[in-house]
């Protein structure tokens, strides 16, 4: 089973303290060699952001800072785990990236995978990229004004 886990917190303009970045490295390096952490990544402040919105039929952007939020996606983790109860506990274990006094919240979401829908062309063709061992998603590219 994959689950999204995203890390919900305040806003923050900087990057972790190198104690916080220590701490969360350990916790990688052993999801990473153990298997079940597929993927993470932390986000730049809100500034450099934007929102886009639908409504109506309507596309609406909004630009960056979101200074009205309570609290924001500061980043996620992709874990392939056996079960929901597994995903909390390995949650729980996460360090808070800008101190532990300060609040966060970890949402964990299990992703849809294609076995659970019905056959069709576009999902036996995901499956058929899945498996390609030589298919390369393409490269993104980061947002004007992020740091190199």
């Amino acid at each position: 089973m994959r689950f999204l886990s995203i890390y919900k917190t305040v806003e923050c303009n900087t990057p972790p303290a190198p104690e916080e970045m220590a701490a969360m490295g350990k916790l990688i390096q052993e999801g990473m060699q153990a298997g079940w952490l597929v993927s993470t990544e932390g986000c730049l402040p809100t500034a450099l952001g934007a929102r886009v919105r639908r409504s109506e039929g309507k596309v609406m952007v909004t630009d960056g800072p979101f200074t009205e939020s309570k609290e924001l996606i500061g980043g996620f983790w992709i874990i392939q785990v056996k079960s929901r109860e597994e995903a909390i506990e390995w949650a729980k274990r996460a360090p808070c990236p800008h101190g532990e006094g300060n609040d966060a919240e970890i949402e964990i979401r299990q992703f849809y995978e294609l076995e659970d829908f019905t056959p069709v062309e576009a999902i036996d063709r995901a499956r058929e990229l899945r498996n390609d061992q030589s298919y390369e998603a393409p490269a993104g590219e980061r947002a004007q004004g992020a740091r190199s």
